[in-house]
């Protein structure tokens, strides 16, 4: 974190985060090359290894190689960790590592910790810090010990180590597995499509980690009261209960009917919940019917919500833009949401950030579609996958070629960073301060 400190003389707070991600990813990277990393004992390519890793600290799940068939113990433990950091956030980590060994931080290195973090002021931070890792050890664990008589009865010792590595990888909203020894290659939790034992703790892990830690303290702080609850803690609630419940609506009326009412309801849960950067797939998505892969779609680019451990457009995004449309249709002046009014400045960056995403999203899968020659429908699902960074896949991400894995691996690093994180990166420094003058006002008309 003293190297971080350091550098925040000379580069931004955004300049840092997107560097120090960058560099875990580099690190992993040079571990998976490891002969050691995978089960034959050979180096695994610098493509193999890079998108692997990518794909571990951005929490995305998209994979070249199945995780359990490929990767040996010690690899499978690298991802684990990658996952792990990816999930807190490289600076949370390095702050957490440098409180443990008695250091106090600095103010410049808790308002890079505020960014980091999404927070709303540089005022508790350490606090808001250790609060994040007792409820990251806290909820892993338990989730551990509820998913270990299930794994432990299937795969015996071997089970203890399924049961950590899935409730990190869930919690995380990574979509990583370890099924493919057991179930066959790319499998995810498709053998567990009706146990409801997985199927409900990995669904409460994937929501848990998905709502931000930020709204995990307003829990705390005000218990049920949802009137004391900070703005965003509504927002963030209010739209992930939606977006759950109206796809599992249309999902089971849609899908899966040929299924028993019990199996429905949770093939219905899973794949409302799993899109939202989770990554871990319990249905065959290829059997999709067209409108359910194009409502996934959707789902994997929102994403989940600000100062969580998954990433995408996220919740409070949609919803500002939402009630920005709204505030149009009724002729208001101000865009308000739970009797408070939203600044203009918040609503500019939710439409940039809208315009960024799905040019990105779309403008990446006609690329891939052209140089791989595939339909559009499944690279476009890719790409939203990987910018969302869910992991869900059509089965195309292994037999892509380099160029589109290159693709994919900027689309998750941009998906876990951040839009605007790698906006005000790349053009911190060029910005002025403060508007020394204003340009005259014209009209122009739209829609």
């Amino acid at each position: 974190m003293k190297v971080l400190g350091r550098l925040k003389r000379k580069f931004s707070n955004f300049q840092i985060i997107i560097m120090g991600f960058a560099g875990v990813i580099m690190i992993g990277t040079l571990l998976l090359m490891v002969p050691g990393a995978s089960w034959s004992g050979e180096g695994t390519s610098l493509e193999c290894a890079l998108f692997t890793a990518t794909s571990a600290v951005c929490v995305t799940g998209l994979i070249i190689e199945d995780t359990a068939t490929y990767w040996s113990p010690f690899g499978q433990a690298v991802i684990l960790i990658l996952i792990q950091i990816g999930g807190l956030g490289v600076v949370t980590v390095a702050a957490a590592i440098e409180a443990a060994m008695g250091k106090k931080l600095s103010l410049h290195e808790r308002d890079l910790l505020e960014d980091s973090l999404s927070a709303f002021q540089v005022g508790g931070m350490v606090k808001m810090m250790r609060f994040i890792l007792r409820i990251v050890i806290i909820v892993e664990l338990i989730g551990t010990f509820v998913l270990m008589p299930v794994f432990i009865r299937d795969y015996g010792v071997g089970g203890i180590w399924m049961s950590m590595f899935h409730s990190v990888s869930a919690f995380c909203n990574a979509g990583f597995d370890l099924m493919g020894s057991y179930s066959g290659k790319f499998s995810s939790l498709t053998a567990y499509s009706t146990n409801a034992a997985v199927v409900i703790p990995i669904c409460l892990l994937i929501v848990l980690g998905g709502i931000g830690f930020l709204t995990w303290n307003d829990f705390i702080t005000n218990k049920f009261h949802f009137k004391r609850y900070r703005m965003q803690s509504k927002v963030v609630l209010a739209t992930t209960a939606v977006l759950i419940i109206i796809p599992f609506v249309l999902y089971f009326f849609a899908e899966y009917t040929d299924a028993s009412m019990g199996d429905r309801t949770l093939l219905a849960l899973f794949q409302s919940v799993t899109p939202r950067t989770a990554g871990f797939n319990t249905a065959d998505l290829t059997k999709m019917t067209g409108a359910g892969i194009s409502l996934m779609i959707m789902l994997m680019i929102v994403g989940g919500s600000p100062g969580s451990t998954a990433g995408g457009m996220k919740t409070t995004t949609l919803t500002v833009l939402f009630a920005n449309a709204l505030s149009v249709f009724k002729r208001k002046k101000n865009t308000e949401m739970f009797g408070k009014r939203i600044e203009d400045s918040v609503v500019k960056c939710a439409a940039a950030l809208l315009i960024i995403y799905f040019f990105l999203f779309l403008a990446a899968g006609i690329l891939i579609s052209i140089v791989e020659g595939l339909p559009m429908k499944e690279c476009l699902f890719e790409t939203a996958s990987a910018i969302g960074t869910v992991g869900l896949t059509l089965g195309i991400t292994p037999s892509l070629g380099l160029f589109s894995h290159l693709i994919l691996i900027f689309l998750m690093f941009f998906g876990r960073a951040g839009g605007l994180t790698l906006m005000y990166a790349a053009i911190a420094g060029s910005v002025k301060t403060a508007e020394v003058s204003r340009r005259p006002v014209d009209k122009i008309n739209v829609g």
